[in-house]
């Protein structure tokens, strides 16, 4: 995916979650004092003058409660026939739960970085 298309899907993403949060929506505002940036930050993600950093993704998809693969539709499915994937699931498999899920978490965020850089490229 090419880096406009990217952070066009992103943007649109953004605007999605925030203007059905809850049923009623969020002001750019609102959503600003939460995740404590700059007010005019989340407009510009939305309008994609500002091009948001994997850790304000993981920021965003913390606060909707949504995994942040969310922001990139392209690599939501995990292909399971691969032997990194199978190790991985492997040698965690007798992790607590706990760290099972930040493990999860780990690889997404990871995921998500590399998407970014990708396409900047």
């Amino acid at each position: 995916m090419k880096d406009k298309d990217l952070y066009k899907s992103i943007a649109k993403k953004i605007k999605e979650l925030r203007t059905s949060y809850a049923g009623k929506g969020l002001s750019q505002l609102e959503l600003a004092k939460k995740l404590k940036v700059q007010p005019n930050t989340i407009s510009r993600w939305e309008t994609e003058e500002y091009k948001p950093k994997a850790d304000d993704l993981q920021k965003l998809a913390t606060f909707f409660n949504i995994s942040i693969t969310e922001f990139f539709p392209q690599n939501k499915e995990i292909n399971e026939q691969n032997e990194k994937v199978k190790a991985l699931t492997r040698l965690s498999g007798d992790l607590p739960e706990e760290d099972l899920e930040e493990l999860i978490e780990y690889a997404k965020f990871r995921k998500a970085r590399q998407t970014l850089n990708k396409s900047k490229k």
